[in-house]
């Protein structure tokens, strides 16, 4: 493993921690019946969260262009592994970026800061599609994970097999040097 895929491995299992600590919230708030107590720890959890330090938030965003830099700097090899797998997980991972940038922020900023005319139905609304950006996170890093350990998969199974075709030909090559060193004789 090289430092470009490690950059990729490191960046998504960084956040897909960030986002499993935030799944024990999510799941009470998208596959239970909702109470008081669980809008009210939704509530103080995403605002702990929001109004995190700035350096914390740096963290989350330089991590976010270690892994686009890691899978560029992948796809840059351009062969076949480098297209079906780095391209791929390259679409996933701008896809999560996206929906981090147009689900979890404005809704981060709907339940924590509401505007004037938020209403509470407004911010345990932005709070559940919050949970569902979140979760939909989760799989699509989940995939580029399984992606590039598939990836990896590919490579040592065309190792192996260039292995074998390398010995067969050595045995071959073997073979005729024997029979001609017999026919000398």
């Amino acid at each position: 493993m090289g430092f470009r895929q490690g950059a990729v491995l490191a960046s998504c299992s960084f956040f897909l921690g960030v986002l499993f600590i935030c799944f024990f919230v999510d799941y009470r708030i998208l596959h239970k019946e909702l109470t008081q107590d669980i809008i009210e720890d939704g509530f103080q959890f995403y605002a702990t969260f929001f109004n995190a330090p700035p350096a914390i938030k740096a963290l989350l965003h330089g991590f976010i262009g270690v892994g686009i830099v890691g899978l560029v700097a992948k796809l840059h090899k351009w062969d076949e592994a480098a297209l079906f797998f780095d391209g791929s997980s390259l679409v996933a991972y701008i896809f999560a970026v996206a929906v981090y940038l147009t689900v979890s922020i404005p809704s981060l900023r709907t339940v924590v800061t509401p505007a004037d005319v938020d209403t509470l139905e407004d911010r345990i609304e932005a709070m559940r599609i919050l949970s569902a950006g979140n979760t939909i996170m989760m799989v699509t890093l989940s995939a580029i994970l399984v992606l590039q350990g598939g990836q990896e998969y590919a490579r040592r199974a065309e190792l192996r097999e260039l292995a074998k075709i390398e010995e067969a030909e050595k045995e071959k090559e073997n073979a005729r040097a024997t029979s001609e060193k017999d026919k000398k004789e």
